[in-house]
């Protein structure tokens, strides 16, 4: 029975990420965009802690460069001659659904507290069928700041997030820097829904 439930599991999530065409994002964007000032050249910007992990980091700048490019932008030939710099932050991770759908009365400390997907009581499994075996709930978040290069003036700062069972990261990333920017370089009501398609990434 439990190897079928793990196989359910699994079939459920992959499902999930063949299906996965779009992407809905929760978008929020505060802009300080002169009107007059159009996109020019920009070049990436490291905090130390970036720097540290300087292989992960890569994978998020190589993510949000599309859509950095299409918003108007072109790479630096030299970086400190960029019109503006582009910090960049990404989070992903994944969180296990409760069986209880995340009821307080069962999670906070009851006798059927959830441990994680692959934890569960197995002694209380028979009352409750095989609600347990939903996928894990798989939480991203980027982070976009763009500033004046001269002066270090904020000038555009843009945050999108996603939540799925679908266990699609490589896709998905790009995506989510693509609804960040898609009103730039306006700002918009906070927050709002935004769309993308994944045809393309």
């Amino acid at each position: 029975m439990l190897k079928s439930a793990l196989i359910l599991l699994f079939a459920t999530a992959l499902t999930g990420c063949a299906a996965m065409h779009r992407v809905d994002s929760d978008v929020s964007t505060y802009s300080q965009w002169p009107a007059e000032r159009k996109p020019a050249s920009y070049a990436f910007e490291r905090l130390p802690s970036q720097q540290a992990r300087a292989a992960q980091q890569q994978e998020v700048e190589d993510a949000a460069r599309a859509a950095i490019e299409a918003a108007g932008f072109t790479p630096a030939t030299d970086p400190a001659n960029a019109d503006v710099s582009v910090q960049l932050g990404a989070r992903i991770g994944g969180v296990d659904r409760s069986p209880y759908y995340d009821d307080p009365f069962w999670w906070h400390g009851g006798l059927y507290r959830w441990r994680g997907a692959f934890n569960y009581p197995f002694g209380y499994s028979a009352g409750f069928g095989m609600r347990w075996a939903e996928p894990p709930i798989y939480e991203r978040e980027v982070m976009l700041l763009l500033r004046d290069r001269q002066s270090g003036q904020a000038l555009y700062e843009a945050h999108a997030s996603n939540s799925s069972a679908a266990p699609v990261i490589g896709s998905v990333m790009p995506a989510l820097f693509e609804a960040a920017l898609k009103d730039f370089p306006n700002g918009g009501v906070n927050p709002r829904r935004v769309s993308v398609e994944l045809g393309t990434h």
